[in-house]
């Protein structure tokens, strides 16, 4: 299988809010290489991104929001500050106005929606680079590949169309499923398979009718991200009918995953996609250390073997997993499966 990857996302470091401690991310750089030293001992085809195309980028993001991501971690030095990361200490809430503030450490809360998510140094570099390592694997999927796997660092699926949270600051998977529709797929798929629900990418097209949504998570009145992924969202308007959620209860094992996995696979196969994009979370590892679900690493192979069957060009984005040492194996379980499904 085709790998694209890049090193830039180990020049970001993130800090988050872990209960009452600021702690350094359970999304580090470690992830990244791990998975790259366990697919260096497969045999695969590794490159590395294309040029990040921004205009694609525009599409799926605010231009406010990315100006500001893009110029955030100047504007806190220039500010004096000494912390290590910008992080946002206030955000819009219930009966608050959304008017865009003026004040920078303001715009932090604005653009973001989670204590978990920092910007540092080198974030906006690996930022970009992970949305060009998606947008290179669609390219070549696009190109006429059948499958492409984006190693992307950092994640992706919780960044919505104008803020950050969950390790997420640009939506990969989104991003992915643009290029697929600029290249002549008329319709695509999206299948979320992480733990948490993927709110940036439902919030992305939830009100279009091109590109078809499914995720398979862990109920949000419990886990994060808490203000999506129920059951009744549907989408609206033209994108009426165009999402699907399939919330699980903490402790879910294979036999109930697979079986909600089965049913997006067929009602992904009743729409028209001619492409499918997935946001491969694998935080649903029974060790995964924030997370609450029960598969192992067989699963995981089943897991690839099951995507390939759903018989779509395939574009693979890497979102989470936290059992650091163990998500390489994981990852490279699910592509194995997928390449022996299809030959």
């Amino acid at each position: 299988m085709l790998i694209v990857r890049s090193d830039l996302h180990r020049n970001h470091h993130c800090l988050e809010l872990d209960g009452s401690r600021l702690i350094s991310s359970w999304e580090t750089p470690a992830r990244a290489e791990y998975v790259d030293a366990a697919l260096n001992e497969g045999d695969h085809e590794v490159v590395a991104p294309d040029r990040l195309e921004r205009s694609v980028v525009a599409e799926v993001h605010d231009r406010d929001y990315l100006d500001f991501l893009g110029t955030a971690w100047d504007r806190w030095v220039a500010l004096g500050h000494e912390a290590p990361a910008a992080m946002a200490f206030g955000w819009p809430a219930r009966r608050f106005r959304d008017v865009r503030p003026e004040s920078f450490e303001a715009l932090l809360g604005y653009y973001s929606f989670a204590a978990d998510c920092s910007i540092a140094a080198g974030t906006w570099a690996a930022v970009e680079s992970s949305a060009a390592t998606a947008l290179t694997a669609a390219a070549q999927v696009a190109g006429g590949r059948r499958a492409a796997f984006a190693r992307c660092r950092p994640p992706g699926h919780h960044a919505m169309r104008d803020q950050f949270g969950g390790y997420c600051y640009l939506n990969n998977a989104a991003i992915a499923a643009q290029l697929l529709r600029h290249a002549g797929h008329t319709e695509v798929a999206i299948l979320d398979v992480d733990y948490h629900h993927g709110n940036g990418t439902q919030d992305i097209f939830y009100a279009r009718a091109d590109v078809r949504v499914a995720n398979l998570h862990a109920d949000p009145r419990e886990e994060f991200p808490y203000f999506l992924g129920h059951a009744d969202e549907r989408g609206t308007g033209a994108g009426e009918g165009h999402n699907l959620n399939l919330p699980l209860p903490r402790g879910t094992g294979a036999d109930q995953w697979f079986e909600a996995f089965h049913n997006a696979a067929r009602w992904i196969g009743d729409g028209a996609p001619s492409a499918l994009v997935v946001s491969l979370g694998l935080d649903t590892f029974e060790q995964d250390p924030i997370s609450h679900f029960r598969l192992v690493r067989d699963d995981f192979a089943r897991l690839g073997a099951s995507l390939a069957q759903i018989d779509l060009p395939t574009v693979l984005v890497l979102e989470g997993g936290y059992a650091t040492a163990e998500l390489g194996s994981n990852v490279a379980a699910v592509l194995n499966g997928f390449e022996r499904e299809i030959g």
